[in-house]
Order: C-alpha cells, then structure tokens, then sequence
C-alpha cells in the first residue's frame, strides 16, 4: 500500500505556505496604494511650469548699442542692461570709494565691464529709476530723488545700498541668462 499524503497548504511540504503568498501579496498592494498616496503629495510640492520659466530668462544684448539701457523682465522685476562706452567704464572704475555711500568697485559689479545688469528698484523704496538721469548719468529715482551712478550705486539721496545685481551668467558674447 502507498501511503501519499496530501497538502492542502497548511503545512510545510516545500518551505512556502499559502499563508506567505497571501502576506507577499497584501505587503505589494500594500506598498502600491502608499505609493500611489504620497506621490500626488511629493509632486505638489515641485515648482509650476510656469514659475520654472519664470525663474530664469535669456536675453540676446547683440542689437543693445553702446550707451543704451535695455529694460527687461525677470521673476516680475525691471532688470536694466545697460552696454557701458568706454568713457562710462573708465568713470567707473576710476571712482574712488570713499565717495561712496555703499563702496563697490566696478570690478564687483560687473562680469565684463561694458555690461551693467542691475535690478531696476530703487534700494529706498522700490521706486524704478529712470536711466540716464542725475548728475552722473546712471538713474535718478524720481519717487525720492535717489541718485545712481553709470555702476548702478549710490551717490546721493535717501537710497541706502546701490542697485542689486542679479545672479546673470553670459552663454556667449550675444546671449546672458538672468537668474
């Protein structure tokens, strides 16, 4: 007589029981539902398309003629790019800082000296400054009479610190990337 015995899955016949396939499979659906959960939550968190576009912008300066200012728009901010002459460059350099309310050398303000980028808000009250404007030939705020020099700093008036410089990157000698 042959005695064959078998296993209904309540025992132990190959190391596997029905009840460690049922535990694998509600710990799957398990992990699926708590992904599915918390990734809407993860990815609400990540900046708009929009706001990403807006967190940068590309300006072609090919067609910006020496001694113009440019205004352009960056994360809702007037951004002035201004292409300096040489009789700019030179007075600017050549200021000395005790002249100055808040001392910056050129050098700090620019990355190559014919290009000022500059954020176009009074540092006083947020007015914007209108460009070659006061005795120095920069920007004049006519909120408050600020005055500005061709390096976007203060000269005079209640402005307490100069322009702001953005964070700008040239890609090539035609193209800068503000922000």
């Amino acid at each position: 007589m042959s005695t064959a015995t078998a296993n209904h899955g309540h025992g132990p016949s190959d190391g596997v029981t029905r009840r460690d396939m049922l535990l694998i499979a509600t710990g799957a659906v398990g992990a699926v539902g708590v992904g599915t959960m918390v990734w809407p939550l993860i990815s609400q968190m990540s900046p708009d398309a929009s706001t990403l576009a807006l967190s940068s912008t590309e300006i072609d300066i090919s067609k910006i003629e020496p001694g113009q200012i440019v205004t352009v728009k960056w994360r809702g901010n007037p951004v002035f790019v201004r292409h300096r002459t040489p009789k700019e460059i030179k007075e600017s350099e050549d200021t000395p800082l005790s002249e100055l309310k808040d001392p910056q050398t050129d050098a700090q303000r620019v990355q190559k000296p014919e290009w000022l980028i500059v954020i176009g808000i009074c540092t006083h009250l947020g007015c914007v400054p209108l460009g070659h404007d006061g005795p120095y030939d920069g920007w004049k705020c006519p909120c408050h009479g600020s005055v500005y020099d061709v390096s976007g700093r203060i000269r005079s008036g209640p402005a307490p610190l100069n322009l702001a410089v953005p964070t700008y990157a040239f890609l090539s000698d035609t193209k800068v990337k503000i922000g």
